[in-house]
């Protein structure tokens, strides 16, 4: 067991190095040495939750670092000597049987500091490996493979890929505490509440929970030409947030608004997008994008978003309207919406500036401007959709 001061400290020590990738490659490394299976993935997740915790509390890195990099019941005691060496500073009990390796060593650690580097930054370049082990795998192949590079095929593998990333974006554990009958933590008020109708004994000890809660967001998806490499992929995010969040709006616009919230349900997209272009009037033709933001929010602004919604248009801000409409009505959409974001594909560019006359009348009302050209930069998005 290490003395809990000793441990703070050396955790102190550790985060005043300025250096989490550092110590969390090398811990990731020592795991992959003993057989403990960690995708680079998960490293991205760790770091992003060692930033939003204590880093002077031992047990909390431990606890964080335990469930973001997926640690299970019989690699823990590997998990625990790794930690106490690498993280914590002090040599391992004893080093791990040969018998306990499953796979031969991940990447050195110049190699591996340099991949995660790279994911962290979002380097479109980098093919990062993800999945349950360090390699190749069908979610790493196409987590940075931007979507106009992509073809029928390619979408179909990410559907998957695609739903259970709109499960992470579209629920949350609630800040609030509720009861419930099954696993959470000990209510002692309700608890002892009870025990006054069996003469003071404790019978059934009550608990509570935080339930999940699910996302309120408006989608508002450019189909215009300028787009059309885009718009399938974008199409079936929209449709994986619906089928988690029931209360996720969605509409096309290109030179008109159209609510296609009622369409989403179609099970094939090859269908969904059919039945679209027959629909919305010139699909993948011109836009006015600031006029189509203008009619949604004269026409559904009150009646589908209060402080709790997240606004999301996906568009290239290729304007061929008046600016000025389009940064009045993303004015009266702030002035209600929890958060507006606008996702431009554009923006994967490195070299990208939102300099045309669109964007630039958009920026001063959205809380994000990100890129939305891959996967990768879908995943970015979660601590950005909760209000």
């Amino acid at each position: 067991m290490i003395a809990p001061d000793a441990a703070a400290s050396a955790a102190a020590s550790a985060a005043a190095a300025g250096d989490l990738v550092v110590h969390l490659a090398r811990l990731a490394g020592a795991l992959r040495e003993a057989g403990v299976r960690v995708a680079l993935g998960d490293e991205i997740d760790a770091l992003a939750a060692l930033v939003r915790i204590d880093l002077a509390d031992p047990d909390e890195v431990r606890r964080a670092l335990r469930c973001t990099l997926r640690i299970r019941p019989p690699d823990l005691a590997a998990f625990e000597r790794a930690f106490a060496a690498t993280w914590l500073g002090r040599e391992p009990e004893r080093p791990p049987p040969p018998a306990a390796r499953r796979q031969g060593p991940g990447l050195p650690l110049p190699a591996a500091l340099a991949g995660l580097r790279a994911a962290l930054a979002g380097d479109a370049g980098a093919e990062v490996p993800d999945g349950d082990q360090p390699g190749a795998s069908a979610q790493a192949l196409f987590r940075r493979k931007p979507f106009e590079r992509c073809d029928d095929r390619d979408l179909a593998a990410m559907e998957p890929v695609l739903d259970r990333l709109a499960r992470r974006l579209a629920t949350r554990r609630s800040r609030r505490w509720v009861p419930v009958h099954g696993r959470g933590r000990t209510d002692v008020r309700r608890s002892l509440r009870r025990a006054l109708g069996t003469g003071g004994e404790l019978v059934a000890l009550a608990h509570r929970a935080r339930p999940v809660e699910t996302a309120r967001l408006v989608l508002l998806c450019d189909t215009s030409g300028s787009m059309e490499a885009h718009t399938r992929f974008l199409l079936a995010f929209a449709r994986a947030l619906r089928r988690v969040a029931d209360r996720t709006e969605v509409f096309a616009f290109n030179t008109e608004l159209v609510r296609i919230t009622s369409w989403m349900s179609v099970r094939k997209l090859s269908a969904l997008e059919a039945r679209l272009r027959a629909a919305v009037p010139d699909w993948s033709g011109g836009t006015r994008i600031g006029e189509c933001l203008a009619a949604f929010a004269a026409r559904h602004l009150a009646a589908l978003v209060d402080s709790r919604t997240a606004v999301v248009v996906l568009s290239d801000g290729l304007e061929r309207g008046d600016p000025v409409v389009l940064g009045e009505a993303l004015r009266r959409i702030r002035a209600r919406a929890g958060r507006v974001l606008w996702l431009n594909p554009l923006a994967g560019d490195p070299g990208y500036q939102p300099t045309a006359a669109g964007m630039a009348a958009a920026l001063p009302h959205l809380d994000l401007l990100a890129p939305a050209h891959d996967l990768a930069s879908l995943e970015a998005l979660l601590p950005h959709l909760r209000t």
